[in-house]
């Protein structure tokens, strides 16, 4: 489990700060962070800030001990790491009891100020870009934002495996909002979300099964936005246990209350068919082009 809770008993009269440098031995940067974050607590469980000065009794830090389970990255530099997650981790925790996810790869390898610059659901497969410094950090992030194609953003493509046949080239450009419907994680389509852009190629067709094989890139970075586009032109992404099925099936899955032969059954696949295949960037006036190895579109369905 990486969150661990420590205690350690304080030195009277020293700055809180400084006493999680010199005594727990946190980076200066890791201790600020911790503090603002709300993650170190006295032993009357209220929370320190920077410039406390400690008086007595215990403090509690809350810290982040990355595990490996042996994920190595396909490729890094000095600044940056690329790894190819696999479908079902986790990219980020989502509570404190989250057994492992990438980010524990990432911290184990490369220390505390390591982070993900981007995310893909957990249950989308593919390659996630990785920052080893606050400065490589920055100007990654800044081009993940970029709304559009051009020398500063970073260009993003997936495959992606769809029900039924699609013959040509289709823009979506459909605002994307929150579902007003059961199940919370859900987003749909609404004039009154934001601004949604994905372009959807297709590459071959199956007959005897119905399936198109797409490329699809987005322009915009919404939530489920490659999911939530396909499903409303009613080309759902074969294994997609959220989009286009009830929502008792979904409430279930997300409960983990589905058998996998369940699962097949209602949604096509044991696992989402999307993979996040191709990354190009320039980055210190280098221009880098990643495109996985990985293709689950080579795999079996079953």
């Amino acid at each position: 489990m990486p969150y661990v809770l420590k205690q350690y008993d304080v030195i009277e009269g020293e700055l809180v700060e400084n006493f999680l440098v010199d005594v727990v031995k946190l980076s200066v940067t890791l201790a600020h962070k911790l503090l603002k974050n709300a993650r170190i607590i006295d032993h009357k469980n209220k929370r320190l800030q920077k410039g406390k000065v400690l008086k007595s009794g215990y403090i509690e830090v809350i810290i982040f001990e990355p595990i490996t389970k042996g994920l190595k990255p396909l490729f890094q530099t000095e600044h940056f790491a690329l790894f190819d997650k696999p479908s079902g981790l986790l990219v980020h925790p989502t509570i404190r009891s989250t057994e492992y996810t990438l980010l524990d790869e990432v911290r184990y390898q490369f220390g505390d100020e390591a982070n993900l610059v981007h995310r893909i659901d957990a249950e989308t497969s593919g390659l996630i870009l990785v920052s080893k410094n606050g400065y490589a950090d920055y100007l990654l992030r800044e081009m993940f934002e970029k709304k559009e194609f051009s020398e500063k953003a970073i260009i993003k493509k997936y495959k992606a495996l769809v029900e039924n046949e699609l013959k040509e080239d289709t823009l979506i450009n459909a605002k994307i909002t929150p579902s007003n419907g059961l199940i919370n994680l859900k987003m749909q389509t609404s004039p009154n979300g934001k601004e949604s852009s994905t372009l959807i190629r297709p590459l071959s067709y199956n007959k005897s099964t119905n399936q198109t094989l797409v490329e699809a890139i987005p322009y915009t970075g919404r939530q489920h936005q490659i999911r939530v586009h396909l499903e409303s032109i009613a080309y759902r992404i074969v294994g997609d246990p959220i989009y286009g099925l009830d929502e008792t099936f979904v409430d279930d899955f997300l409960n983990d209350k589905i058998e996998k032969s369940e699962r097949i059954k209602m949604t096509g696949a044991s696992r989402l068919m999307l993979h996040a295949y191709y990354l190009e960037f320039t980055f210190l006036d280098t221009t880098y082009i990643f495109c996985s190895k990985q293709a689950f579109c080579e795999e079996p369905l079953q």
